[in-house]
Formats: structure tokens, sequence, C-alpha cells
């Protein structure tokens, strides 16, 4: 298992935890981990999640009158530490 895949689903449990129901979803590049956020959601929750996320690669949140809140995350997937890692038409 890379250890991307291990972020993301700690990241993931770690938000259940504190009461969200995260969506995983691996990307040729990157694992998403998305949530919807409750408008209930109190302030110290905010603090937990907040520290949470900042483990990403990058995280956001989108917030819309009509769709509400989104909180996402990304974690990169590792890059292969052997061979051609330029791709083709790079090679020596």
């Amino acid at each position: 298992m890379p250890a991307s895949k291990v972020g993301a689903e700690d990241i993931a449990a770690r938000l259940s935890a504190v009461g969200l129901t995260p969506r995983v979803e691996q990307h040729a590049r990157h694992t998403s981990i998305e949530a919807e956020v409750p408008d209930s959601l109190p302030a110290e929750t905010w603090q937990e999640v907040l520290e949470v996320v900042a483990e990403a690669d990058r995280f956001g949140l989108l917030a819309s009158k009509l769709n509400g809140r989104t909180l996402w995350a990304a974690v990169r997937k590792a890059v292969p530490a052997t061979g051609d890692v330029r791709g083709p038409g790079h090679q020596r």
C-alpha cells in the first residue's frame, strides 16, 4: 500500500471521528477526500478538522448557498523511486 493511500485513509478516518462522512477517490496522481460540512459544526470541531486536513498536500472549502459546504483535501501519490520518471521522449 503506497504511503499516500495510508495518509489519505488516515485523514478520512479522522474526519469520520469528528462526525463527518468523508468520500475517498483515487485519481492518477493523487487521492482526494471530500466531506460535507454541516452548518451546525461547533467551533472547536472546526479546529480539529483544520488540523486534520493540514496534513494533506492541498485542502480547501467550497461553499455555496445552493450546495452548502464541502471540505476537500488531496494527497499526492508517491513518485517512483527508480526508473524513468521523466516519461517517454526524455530518455538519455
